[in-house]
């Protein structure tokens, strides 16, 4: 069986932080985030490496990058800190074929916001308030084995309005103690590549360890794999037909090269 190659990226700061948060945030993560998930989402059937801001290249260099079926992005502090050519290149490999799945606060990424064309904003609340999860879409495969609704016991609140495109599919919707709701899980497809926003998962909480958002963190690394495999950079004009053009040309006696330049 050919395995899903997987990258798990990650900023990895908020874990080398000093002070009390830093160990807190420790206590949690001791090795990372990107660890931690690549350790609860081990697989026979997935490959996982991790990345983070402060390998060469900002963790993929292209032998990596395009060695990715489905890329995992957490990010939150460091967010102008990532190259634009590396955000060129990643568009360019999600538009191919490769997944995404942006987590937590990488709504504010650069990549997130490239893909989807809007500033994706929202509402925020960090007072460690209880979040209801509900599944909204059964039937999506992103929702395979999770409950109908489960409870985040602490965790940063994400709120509406959140501006993101209307043609998004969503799966997970949250509600939180202090009233607020959240289009919490939403699948995006743009040209050949799948992406899927998750945003449960905040640095201070131990929210990766929940096997409900672990199973739904898998669920969406195997939907946003690439369906036909990842295709090179197209090239759109066809000038060899599949069928036969009986219809005369009455731009034949013209120079239409010429035009298009």
């Amino acid at each position: 069986m050919e395995k899903l190659r997987v990258t798990i990226w990650n900023e990895f700061l908020h874990e080398q932080e000093q002070g009390a948060l830093g160990e807190l945030i420790r206590g949690i993560y001791p090795e990372g985030i990107h660890k931690c998930l690549a350790s609860a989402l081990a697989a026979p059937d997935l490959e996982i490496r991790t990345a983070t801001l402060g390998e060469p290249e900002q963790g993929l260099p292209p032998e990596v990058l395009d060695t990715t079926d489905v890329l995992m992005w957490w990010g939150h502090c460091a967010h102008s800190k990532v190259e634009d050519a590396l955000v060129d290149r990643i568009q360019a490999r999600v538009l191919s074929g490769m997944g995404l799945v942006v987590l937590h606060s990488g709504h504010m990424s650069k990549i997130f916001r490239r893909l989807m064309g809007t500033r994706c904003r929202l509402r925020w609340r960090e007072v460690g308030e209880k979040e209801r999860v509900w599944c909204v879409a059964p039937g999506h495969p992103i929702a395979k084995g999770v409950p109908e609704t489960f409870v985040i016991p602490h965790t940063e609140m994400y709120g509406e309005p959140f501006d993101i495109p209307d043609d998004g599919k969503i799966v997970f919707s949250s509600w939180y103690e202090g009233g607020n709701v959240f289009r919490s899980g939403v699948a995006f497809v743009r040209d050949q590549g799948r992406i899927f926003y998750f945003s449960p998962g905040h640095e201070t909480y131990p929210i990766y360890h929940d096997p409900n958002v672990q199973k739904i963190l898998g669920n969406a690394i195997r939907w946003a794999a690439p369906v036909n495999g990842i295709f090179p950079n197209r090239v759109t004009p066809s000038p060899e037909s599949v069928e036969e053009i009986r219809t005369p040309n009455p731009l034949a006696k013209l120079d239409t090269a010429s035009l298009h330049k």
